[in-house]
């Protein structure tokens, strides 16, 4: 009961974040304004119009979309990055740290800049996936190759991974057009800035159906931290169900770079803070994971917004200090 209590006022908390992220930029609008457009955009004609058509389109065409995407993001790298930390039972496993970033970047940028838009807007989502995907794959060779089958020497192995996969990606982005390799470099960094209502849709029906799933399996994670030895006693097949959680790991992270770059550090810190506040079972871990993503993701933009106003800084900025300060802070409580 205290738990429903507790999401549902994480709701209005991302409810009233989403509000104050759509009224904040170089054009400030009031929140009665912002819940107006909305709800007559939902609603026609409920609320009698007492603003500008300029001030509608930034609120539906620009910002809503992009604190929706921030939602989406935020959402899916935070339940990813608590199930890798399930299955691998490393409190450092995240996409960023694992490779799987790198990965989807690099099936992005080979999309953006050579083989061009073929399959129209799902040609970047699904080469980010693959990208992943592959990334993934070398990861779980790389460690098996090395022997590396503690949950540490994983987390090495995608940090070289990730060296590997990035300097290749480097070099599509010098091989490629100059005139476009501006534009590839400053999405590398993060950003929401390209949101748009269309393209939404993909995020959402991968971050619901393998969230779905993932909460459907919470009980198999829950089994997982504990150790191989007690998740085979409950008749889990350890090691096909490790492989589907770092592929549906690979989808999400994916489709996440596909649509806002490289935003780094969300799956590492989210969870963790999440079993600080409602303990270590995966049924409350995922969806309270989901929920702290969105939120934090939300006001990661609205700092990026407004730190540098009117320039718009690149949101994994904002993500990778914050990030790094709380990765020092965690060596320093597992080292103390």
């Amino acid at each position: 009961m205290a738990f429903r209590v507790a999401m549902g006022l994480g709701f209005a908390v991302l409810a009233l974040s989403i509000s104050i992220a759509v009224s904040v930029g170089a054009v400030s609008i009031p929140l009665p304004t912002v819940w107006g457009i909305l709800i007559n955009k939902v609603v026609p004609q409920t609320i009698p119009v007492d603003w500008s058509a300029g001030r509608e389109a930034i609120v539906w065409d620009i910002r809503f979309p992009r604190a929706l995407l921030a939602c989406l993001v935020g959402a899916g790298l935070a339940i990813v990055g608590a199930s890798l930390q399930a299955v691998t039972r490393n409190p450092l496993a995240d996409p960023h740290l694992l490779g799987i970033s790198a990965g989807g970047a690099f099936g992005a940028i080979l999309a953006l800049l050579h083989t061009g838009l073929f399959l129209g807007l799902l040609t970047v989502p699904l080469f980010a996936f693959l990208g992943a995907l592959g990334a993934t794959l070398l990861v779980l060779a790389v460690s098996h190759f090395a022997a590396a089958t503690s949950a540490d020497r994983l987390i090495l192995a995608g940090v070289a991974v990730s060296f590997i996969v990035m300097s290749m990606a480097n070099v599509l982005i010098f091989l490629g057009d100059p005139r476009a390799t501006h534009t590839v470099v400053f999405w590398m960094l993060g950003g929401l800035g390209l949101a748009q209502w269309g393209q939404l849709v993909y995020p959402l029906i991968i971050l619901v159906l393998c969230g779905l799933y993932l909460v459907a399996n919470a009980g198999n994670l829950n089994a997982m931290t504990i150790g191989d030895e007690t998740a085979t006693t409950l008749g889990i097949p350890v090691a096909r169900f490790r492989l589907l959680v770092f592929v549906i790991g690979a989808l999400i992270t994916g489709v996440m770079v596909a649509f806002s770059g490289i935003i780094g550090f969300v799956g590492l810190m989210v969870p963790h803070i999440v079993r600080l506040m409602v303990g270590g079972d995966y049924r409350r871990v995922l969806p309270a994971s989901a929920l702290m993503g969105s939120v934090f993701l939300v006001w990661a933009d609205v700092v990026a917004r407004k730190i540098m106003a009117p320039e718009d800084m690149p949101i994994g900025i904002v993500t990778g200090l914050v990030g790094g300060i709380f990765f020092i802070w965690l060596l320093r409580r597992k080292i103390g």
